[in-house]
């Protein structure tokens, strides 16, 4: 690659500025908001690859892709464009831009009245292209008093700097959390948190393998930096500036085209092993297991049915069934809906050379094809080679929509899980469709993993057009989160793992993916012991997805009943989340409204509090609960920071507020799940641990954790009737008041769906003694009032 030197300004108009490069390269520079610049470079003028798939703000991108070129969606604001000792700068009202020569691009925020320095690029060169290729890189200054987060679910800590990452989709299984990269989802965005003059995010737009390098590298002829390299594609980034980190989160998913909203039952307990549908007599152990939750008291709205079921001796065919194993699909699926227990169907996007069905699918020519030959690609997959069917081509996408819907829904799968969709297509130069216009594989690999799981998703959206679909995908890339519930892959059974998770889970919040979870209990090596496994729960709990699942080298079943020792700590655990479920389904319907990420680090929310960029296990379940689960072997005691948040936090276990910005040292048993809730807010809770129906809304606690002295919170519950697309609903606003002597609280309704609870169960933490007005009558602690009385 050359580096990239002399340029000048060739064309600009109300939404771009070209500048000419090397006299052949075109970099154009697109303001779309007041914060948000965007920066393309085209090598000779042209593009390697002219649509994006992941760049979606007015949500017509899928699935034929969107120009490159194309400016709808953003609101293009006017800016202003000068010069200044021989410089070019480009600002808006928040964001200035200067170009210099060599090619150099300064960035500065409009803070406190004035310009203030954000960023620059690397000083000794910062573009680089190649000359009989399309690599390409980009290199950013690195400034020692910067913390950088994103790029999904990276193994390690949260804060990235010192490190290098790859972004190739792998089907690693048994990762180490701590150090495993590649992983399974492809994610090209950071956050910089600077010193002083706020944060700043870039998105680079590309499907292509690349690595960034947060400051690993070292070279003496350079200022320290940070890169972004690329073997092929487009250099494509979005550079956006604001002063919370919270708002470049939420912006990030708005970007990559919203989240989609599942389901109220989603967020219940999913049951899950490969065992089952391994074992010869699959139908029967799936039906035990409907026994089993009866038995042992286990609230569960859904199943993950493993891949066995497709099996022929120990492979797997997709959307073949094994009549041996199962021999009346039917049946199972009604036992299971009669149950309340939905079945979601393991699907993989590749056939191997002996499927049933193969030849079919390579005469209709719906494989990615071979780079030399017209004939289907071959890779490794599951111990043997298949061919990866072709998402850009119209014809699979039918293909695959007719099959999920003849194959599962019309038996009676609910829903689909679209595994081992990490594409492992390593001929780069395998063609692909491309709707009407070819392409190579190795441009769009985490595509297909998209496009996948949105042609599951309209699968299900045309069978049962009034429900909204429930989309699990274990691979993609951004904008999954439009269509699809994910976790963080096939992890191994430790310690280690239950700790690390936590990080890589918040690692995918922070860059746009809300809507995730981890194998709780570990899916690959040994079984979990009774304490690992019970651990594991009480912290699957907390997150929106929560599943058991494991594949056990052993061949052993990792379920709530495993350990007679745990599964009294294990059913608690289970039964405190679904009374949870109230708040977590107001924090999903903030998702997808305001675009509130679920799970957030402590910082997200205390960017003035220096203590929370320190590494935790801790982390917040929206803006009301700090979970600080016990992650440690033996542990007897937790110590927990609770941030500064000028009110406090209350221990929700024993009802005693602590002042915020200190530490805590928490004395825990097996039983113990350390949970504390921000003074000032209410948490809108179920009477009991019923599955997630409609008739499980209609019991309602409202547990009250008011702040000290005097003030006014605002709190939020979101109801509707848990699954219709454009159904009613019904918001409820909850104003908690207080002074030194009393406190107070308002309720009132907005929307077109009746109230759902008539009565609602005041409670109040133990260490809270001033009275309570409702309604003009004074409130006991743990007294009912009437939904409807004057307020």
């Amino acid at each position: 690659m050359k580096t990239l030197k002399n340029w000048r300004l060739e064309h600009y108009d109300d939404t771009t500025i070209q500048l000419r490069v090397q006299g052949k390269h075109l970099i154009c520079i697109n303001i779309l908001d007041n914060q948000l610049f965007r920066v393309r470079l085209l090598k000779d003028g042209v593009w390697r690859l002219n649509r994006s798939w992941t760049v979606n703000p007015d949500g017509n991108t899928l699935p034929k892709g969107r120009s490159r070129d194309s400016l709808t969606g953003f609101s293009c604001p006017q800016y202003k464009l000068g010069w200044s000792d021989g410089q070019l700068q480009i600002e808006t009202d928040a964001l200035r831009l200067t170009v210099s020569q060599p090619l150099h691009f300064r960035w500065e925020a409009f803070v406190d009245e004035g310009w203030k320095y954000l960023t620059e690029d690397r000083p000794t060169g910062a573009y680089m292209l190649g000359v009989k290729n399309h690599a390409h890189a980009h290199y950013l200054r690195r400034h020692p008093d910067e913390r950088v987060y994103g790029l999904g679910e990276k193994a390690g800590l949260l804060e990235r700097t010192g490190r290098r990452f790859e972004m190739r989709s792998l089907d690693a299984m048994g990762y180490d959390a701590e150090r495993t990269d590649p992983l399974y989802k492809h994610l090209p965005f950071t956050l910089t948190q600077t010193a002083s003059t706020g944060n700043f995010s870039i998105f680079y737009d590309t499907l292509n393998t690349c690595v960034l390098n947060i400051g690993q590298e070292l070279d003496n002829y350079h200022a320290p930096y940070r890169s972004f390299t690329a073997d092929d594609g487009d250099l494509d980034y979005y550079f956006r500036w604001s002063p919370q980190l919270l708002d470049l989160v939420k912006s990030q998913l708005e970007l990559t085209g919203g989240m989609a909203f599942p389901p109220r039952w989603s967020l219940g307990y999913s049951g899950s092993t490969m065992a089952y549908t391994d074992a010869p007599d699959a139908q029967d152990q799936l039906i035990g297991f409907l026994r089993k939750l009866e038995n042992e008291a286990i609230p569960c709205d859904s199943f993950h049915l493993s891949s066995g079921y497709t099996s022929i001796e120990d492979k797997r065919y997709v959307f073949h069934w094994n009549n041996d194993k199962v021999p009346d699909p039917t049946a199972l699926t009604k036992a299971f809906n009669d149950s309340g227990v939905r079945l979601i169907a393991n699907i993989k996007p590749c056939l191997l050379r002996n499927h049933p069905r193969y030849a079919e699918v390579a005469n209709n020519k719906l494989f990615i094809q071979d780079s030399e030959s017209d004939t289907p690609e071959l890779s490794s997959f599951w111990d043997d080679e298949g061919s990866h069917l072709d998402f850009t081509n119209p014809d699979t996408l039918s293909w695959w929509k007719e099959s999920v819907t003849q194959q599962l829904l019309n038996l009676g799968i609910t829903s689909t899980w679209n595994d081992n969709n990490e594409f492992e297509v390593w001929d780069h130069g395998a063609r692909c469709v491309g709707f009407g216009e070819e392409i190579e594989v190795g441009l769009i690999r985490p595509l297909h993993s998209l496009l996948m799981v949105h042609a599951s998703w309209e699968a299900q959206s045309q069978h049962v057009p009034q429900h909204r679909p429930y989309v699990v995908t274990r691979s993609g890339c951004a904008g999954l989160q439009q269509f699809a519930q994910t976790w963080t892959g096939d992890n191994k059974t430790s310690w280690e793992s239950l700790r690390w998770n936590i990080r890589m889970g918040l690692g995918l919040s922070l860059s746009g993916i809300y809507n995730i979870g981890h194998d709780v209990g570990g899916f690959a090596g040994p079984q979990p012991g009774p304490e690992l496994l019970l651990r594991w729960v009480q912290n699957g709990i907390f997150h929106p997805r929560f599943s058991i699942h494991s594949w056990n080298n052993d061949g052993s079943v990792t379920e709530p009943w495993t350990h007679p020792s745990a599964a009294e700590g294990i059913r608690a655990a289970i039964q405190f989340r679904y009374r949870l479920l109230p708040y977590f389904y107001t924090c999903l319907w903030q998702a997808v409204t305001n675009h509130e990420p679920m799970l957030r680090p402590t910082f997200l929310d205390h960017e003035n509090d220096a203590q929370t960029y320190a590494d935790t296990d801790d982390f917040l379940l929206g803006r009301d609960l700090l979970v600080a689960s016990v992650v440690e072997q033996g542990a007897d005691k937790r110590r927990i920071y609770l941030p500064d948040n000028h009110a406090g936090w209350w221990d929700y276990w024993t009802g005693q507020l602590h002042p915020p910005g200190t530490w805590f040292e928490k004395p825990v048993t097996l039983a113990d799940m350390p949970l504390f809730v921000k003074a000032g807010s209410i948490l809108p809770l179920a009477n009991e641990a019923m599955k997630a129906t409609p008739e499980a809304q209609v019991g309602r606690t409202l547990a009250l954790f008011p702040q000290p002295g005097s003030f006014s919170c605002t709190s939020l519950i979101y109801d509707d009737d848990g699954e219709s697309k454009d159904g009613p609903h019904c918001i409820t606003t909850l104003l908690l008041t207080g002074n030194e002597h009393s406190l107070g609280l308002q309720i009132s309704h907005t929307g077109d769906m009746p109230v759902p609870f008539s009565q609602l169960n005041i409670v109040l933490p133990a260490g809270e003694n001033r009275p309570l007005n409702y309604g003009g009558r004074v409130i006991e602690h743990g007294g009912l009032i009437t939904v409807g009385e004057a307020s």
